[in-house]
Parts: C-alpha cells; structure tokens; sequence
C-alpha cells in the first residue's frame, strides 16, 4: 500500500519535453508504503474485497520487491506500520469507504505525516520491520505518557502545571545523570508501572573524553516524559544504565525513583535487577564481562519536584 504512482518508465525516443520534466519530479517526489507487518493485522485486512492479496509472505515478498524498485528509480521511500483498526476508525470517522485502495493509500498518507516510520535504504525487509515496530511502541508510549501528564492538570494549592513540573523535573535528572556518567556509549532504560501497562523509555547517548553527550532530541524527551509520568504519580521507577567503552568490560548502574530524584542502587540490588527473568522471578546468568556497579549519586537537588 503507497499513496504515490511508483509505475515510471525510463526516458525514450521521442518523449515530450513535458513528459522528461514530469519524470524528473517524479524522482524528487517521496513515496510511502504502509506495512502490514504481521498476520494477524493482513489477515485483518482480507476481508476487504479490493485488497489484493491473500498470502502474508507473497505480500512480504511484493512489499520487498517494490522497495527494491523504488530505490532504483531513485525515489525516497519510507515505511509506515499501517493498523487495520485504526484504519477503520480513519475511514469512519472521514467518511470514505475503507473497501477501496484510494482509501488506504489515504491513510497510508496520513500515518506517514504522523505516525512512525523507517526510511528505506536497501536493508532487508526482516531488518525493517523489527525496527519499525519498535518506533511505534516508543511512539505509543510517548503519546501515553504525553496524555497521563496532561490529564494531571493544575495544583489546587499554588496553580502550578503539574505535568510541566515534572517534566521539567525528569529532564533536569537525565541532564545531570548523562553528566555524571563520563565518556563511553550509554544505554539508557527508564521504567515505570503504571494502572493499565508497564512504561519503558530507552535512550542510547554517545560522549567524547570532551563535550556533552551526543542524543537523538526525541529519544531524550520521550525518555523524560516516561520519568515525569513516575515523578508526577510518585510511582516506582527504575532507571538503568549500561556503558560500553573501549578496552574495557560493560559496566551497569542502577537507580530507583524516590522523592522526585534518583536514588543509587547497591551493586547486590544492581545485580539482581539485571539478572532475574521478570516475568518468572527465576535467576538469570549474568552476562560475562559485564560489571554490576551501585548506582552514582547524580547531584541533582534542582528544580524541585512538584508535592
């Protein structure tokens, strides 16, 4: 499913100057595939009369080959995880009929504008997909989170934004934690139970011997507004960080969330986080050179978390 024409043939004898020129925009004109990434969800999708496949690797199988062909022409395409039930709800809402291809290549489009989506560069389609569905699971839980905070409103006391407290909170902890950690790559997991599911933020950084550290901007605030959703409800929250460095083992950190700051884990209690299965309770061997190391204290006494 795309929301563009990808059928163009190559410049031949006797074609127009308006039909060269056409071909040239053409190339410059993005295209965007929708992607039915599962069986569940192209099963879903069968039920529609105009969809035109009916086995989910031949679909596969096309998705790749069109891709293929795509970058050959030079066009750039990104792929967008298309949801059959938000298509639905896309087409009722919209009024269009959801059993025609004008109507998925509309929502193709509207997903693309604001959903997640992976640009196409050659890799292999089995190489797409995983991390496709892991930008939209961070998208989800940044949309989450987003609305948790909002829903917070004012304080009756003093009128201040609650959610904005602590998220200014959260940001100023992540601040001062990367500062504190040194040179290496940092990998960073934030979580926090909630009433309905378990909020994960991952943040991966990089830092010289010299300069801050380096993040993507919306790893950062999708992270501190995972924190802010623990700040703000005084939930339990855990954050862990791995850093990885030249000619030398891994080294784990640990903090628990308590009283709007991050208070360090002991080695012991780093070392059992990491290794038990948390679904079972059941040990878990612990990784060869890696270190588990008590979290470090942060220093971070301000702004003040919001009571």
């Amino acid at each position: 499913m795309a929301h563009t024409d990808h059928t163009r043939q190559g410049p031949t004898r006797g074609d127009r100057p308006e039909t060269s020129m056409r071909r040239t925009l053409r190339r410059e004109a993005p295209s965007t595939v929708g992607l039915l990434v599962d069986a569940q969800d192209f099963a879903a999708m069968r039920r529609y009369r105009t969809f035109p496949f009916d086995d989910h690797t031949v679909y596969l199988q096309q998705v790749e080959g069109l891709l293929e062909a795509l970058a050959a022409q030079g066009v750039h395409t990104t792929v967008a995880l298309f949801d059959p039930e938000d298509y639905a709800e896309f087409c009722a809402e919209s009024g269009l009929d959801a059993d025609t291809g004008a109507s998925r290549s509309r929502f193709t489009a509207e997903i693309a504008a604001a959903g997640a989506t992976v640009a196409y560069t050659g890799q292999r389609l089995s190489d797409l997909i995983p991390l496709l569905v892991s930008r939209a699971v961070r998208q989800a839980t940044w949309e989450y989170a987003t609305l948790l905070l909002a829903d917070l409103g004012a304080c009756a006391d003093c009128g201040q934004d609650i959610g904005r407290a602590a998220f200014d909170r959260a940001s100023h902890l992540l601040t001062r934690l990367l500062e504190t950690a040194g040179p290496g790559a940092h990998h960073l997991v934030c979580s926090v139970p909630t009433e309905n599911d378990q909020l994960l933020a991952v943040l991966h950084t990089q830092r010289d011997l010299t300069g801050p550290a380096r993040l993507d901007s919306s790893q950062g605030a999708e992270f501190a507004t995972v924190l802010a959703v623990a700040i703000a409800l005084e939930s339990r929250a855990g954050v862990v960080l791995r850093t990885s460095a030249p000619d030398s083992p891994d080294r784990v950190h640990g903090w628990r969330l308590a009283h709007g700051g991050l208070t360090p884990l002991t080695a012991g209690e780093v070392f059992n986080a990491y290794c038990t299965d948390a679904d079972t309770g059941e040990p878990v061997s612990p990784e060869s050179g890696v270190e588990y190391c008590a979290g470090f204290d942060i220093g971070a006494d301000t702004p003040e978390a919001h009571r």
